[in-house]
């Protein structure tokens, strides 16, 4: 792990990460005790840029090349607007449910099409739902993904659906990074009992 994504980890444990004492339900239906708040993590400039540049690095280390970055709305957002900026790259943003008047695309921002690379990003993952749905909007398109790097990976339920496609996901930082349990591993249904 390289000196830009400790930082990484250090401010998504500082400014994202809270300890509950009772389990709480998370998007993807799972109970967990850690609640980490990506977009609170990255709320201000410098932070997301921080996260930006090492998406960056982490992309360059895996040699993920692409044209546009985004992900699902909300949790893509902030950090492919972020990864935008400093790459000089496209951004998308893929909505959850198709917007009914005007273009009626699932897809805002650049116009995704054959030939595009994309790197898909998510604030955190935790069964891997959102950005597998984000996706298949790209890959309708004819788009191609060429990586997904998610800011948190909270358990390891996403990686294994992109392995079977032969997509690199790497993780800026795990739950193992953060010191934290996995959600829906066996550490966590042991210790809510």
């Amino acid at each position: 792990m390289s000196d830009l994504q400790r930082q990484a980890v250090a401010l998504v444990h500082e400014r994202g990460y809270e300890r509950r004492d009772e389990p709480f339900t998370l998007a993807s239906g799972q109970t967990s005790r850690d609640y980490i708040d990506g977009k609170r993590a990255v709320d201000m400039g410098e932070s997301l840029m921080l996260v930006s540049r090492a998406v960056i690095e982490l992309a360059q280390q895996n040699e993920i090349a692409f044209d546009a970055v985004g992900g699902l709305t909300m949790g893509a957002e902030a950090i492919a607007h972020g990864v935008a900026i400093a790459a000089n790259c496209a951004w998308f943003s893929v909505r959850k449910e198709r917007k009914s008047r005007g273009l009626d695309q699932w897809i805002e921002g650049h116009r995704l099409q054959t030939g595009d690379r994309v790197l898909l990003v998510d604030d955190v993952v935790t069964s891997g739902g959102s950005i597998q749905l984000a996706y298949q909007r790209v890959v309708d398109t004819g788009a191609t993904v060429a990586g997904v790097i998610p800011m948190v990976d909270r358990g390891d339920q996403g990686a294994p659906w992109f392995a079977e496609k032969n997509i690199p996901y790497v993780a800026l930082m795990t739950y193992r990074d953060l010191g934290i349990e996995p959600v829906g591993g066996p550490q966590f249904a042991a210790s809510a009992r």
